[in-house]
């Protein structure tokens, strides 16, 4: 019986894993901005969960659509 790692390849960059890297980085940007900058930048984050909700509720995002019109694969 043979196991496989629960990891993802780090060798394909498809459009589930460009996205969880943008929402990450735009998280983490939005958050540093509202500590350093303006309590307004908070809502960056905030639009972030919202749009990964709707990811969640029917399956795509505007950012998933940009990537896919960019030639970027769907699973790797």
């Amino acid at each position: 019986m043979s196991v496989t790692s629960p990891t993802c390849s780090t060798t394909s960059w498809h459009v589930q894993r460009i996205l969880f890297l943008v929402a990450g980085l735009v998280t983490l940007a939005g958050v540093v901005l509202g500590v350093l900058v303006s309590p307004w930048f908070l809502l960056v984050p905030a639009l972030v969960g919202a749009n990964q909700l709707l990811m969640v509720a029917v399956g795509w995002c505007p950012m998933s659509l940009l990537l896919r019109r960019l030639g970027v694969s769907d699973a790797g």
